[in-house]
């Protein structure tokens, strides 16, 4: 059953946060732990649906992994005893739940193994397309078929793989870490590259577990296959696009000062920092390490008042999840926000697109629409209203930090769905706003 978050105006925010690992890196971390010749032990590993997906498919596929403070509230730490580059056939078939991430990753994995393997998915995964990864793992020679319209589940029998040459025709992390894995499995070299810069945790990932990943030109990677992979001991750093509804929350309430501590400050997703500062946040580095290729720090982040911004192009696939709390903030700006060349929100959890406008307009804001994006003026007034998560989790926390500072109480219907990404993401905003 759908439940209701309600949401009351704040009159600012203080506290120190220290979130769990970022999402992004926990599920690639957790496929090449099982993939390692060894026991690897991952810290601080996200404690959302999505990535215990992640947990559960490789389970299945025959490693053994244990779990320490599941459901405390606090940090869970994750040991996984690898299993080879060869894995084990799953007796039934692997869910994926809720995560497009699991099931695209996941394959580039499963088309290198000796057997047969299907993934499958909730309602709203069932219906996102995975032709992006189809086309180039079947030029690999990989055996992989769909439902309807190329769409989950998704039947895999393993088979010689033969290297590829591959640029992706639309920027995707996700799609260039299932690709860079399947080349692993590969007789020969692959080269893949991508037509815009996105999140490079798969690179990393791959190197921290001792695969050699080199770059062969602007956006362009080589992986060898044959390699084998070392286990690892890691902490994981704080979730940044978790980071993104607290900083934006910051940006919106005056008199806001929030510390961050453990946090991912990785340069392929520190473009949100960027954007955030343009709008006028007030953000200072306190600390900064490198942790197997991450950069790690603290920082802290005060209140300025929203200018605007126009987000377009490689911005906007470098933003791409934190896009819908941008918009939902853009209402308060001076000048508003305007995103372009977003056409992936319409193929998210929700159309992502769609969701934040129906929600904004509810609010009593002036929304225009665009196949690629949105443009929301600035200076307008909010009130509260009855919002919907729209089955997924980021609409649901965008409109919690858009509620902060309507006029009035907000309800927003099917907020559990926030549980995908963060379950305890109410409790903790709840435990820094001051009213």
């Amino acid at each position: 059953m759908s439940s209701f978050a309600v949401i009351r105006p704040a009159r600012h925010l203080a506290g120190s946060l220290r979130l769990p690992g970022d999402k992004s890196i926990s599920h690639r971390y957790a496929m090449l732990a099982g993939l390692a010749d060894g026991s690897s032990r991952l810290e601080n590993f996200a404690t959302g649906a999505d990535c215990a997906s992640t947990l559960g498919c490789m389970e299945a596929l025959g490693c053994t992994i244990s779990r320490e403070g599941e459901g405390a509230g606090g940090p869970m730490a994750v040991a996984v005893q690898g299993q080879g580059m060869r894995l084990r056939m799953p007796e039934t078939a692997l869910d994926c739940g809720n995560s497009g991430s699991t099931m695209r990753m996941l394959s580039g994995i499963l088309v290198g193994q000796q057997f047969r393997a299907e993934l499958r998915g909730d309602a709203s995964l069932s219906r996102r397309p995975m032709a992006r990864i189809l086309q180039p793992l079947r030029a690999m020679g990989a055996e992989i078929s769909a439902a309807a319209h190329d769409r989950p589940p998704l039947c895999i029998r393993g088979e010689p793989l033969r290297a590829i040459d591959y640029t992706l025709p639309v920027a995707s992390a996700q799609v260039k870490s299932c690709l860079m894995f399947a080349g692993l499995f590969a007789a020969g070299e692959s080269c893949i590259a991508e037509p815009v810069r996105t999140r490079d945790h798969g690179e990393l990932a791959l190197r921290a577990f001792g695969a050699e990943i080199e770059a062969a030109g602007p956006n362009r990677w080589r992986v060898r296959g044959g390699q084998r992979l070392r286990p690892i001991h890691a902490q994981i750093p704080g979730d940044l696009s978790t980071a993104a509804f607290f900083l934006a929350a910051a940006a919106l309430i005056p008199d806001s000062n929030l510390v961050f501590d453990n946090l991912l400050l990785n340069p392929t997703r520190a473009a949100l920092l960027d954007v955030l500062r343009g709008l006028g946040l007030q953000i200072t580095v306190l600390h900064l390490e490198e942790r197997h290729g991450e950069l790690v720090g603290a920082i802290q982040a005060r209140y300025g008042e929203l200018r605007g911004a126009t987000i377009a192009g490689a911005l906007s696939a470098a933003l791409i999840d934190e896009l819908p709390v941008l918009a939902a903030i853009a209402p308060y700006s001076q000048e508003g926000i305007q995103i372009r060349d977003a056409r992936e929100l319409r193929v998210k959890e929700s159309d992502r697109i769609a969701s934040v406008a129906a929600n904004l307009r509810a609010m009593g804001a002036e929304v225009e629409e665009f196949e690629d994006g949105l443009r929301v003026p600035g200076r307008q007034s909010l009130h509260g209203a009855e919002l919907r998560a729209f089955d997924d989790h980021r609409i649901a926390m965008a409109f919690a930090i858009a509620s902060l500072r309507a006029q009035g109480e907000s309800r927003i219907a099917g907020a559990e769905t926030a549980r995908i990404s963060f379950p305890d993401f109410f409790s903790t905003l709840e435990g820094i706003v001051q009213r």
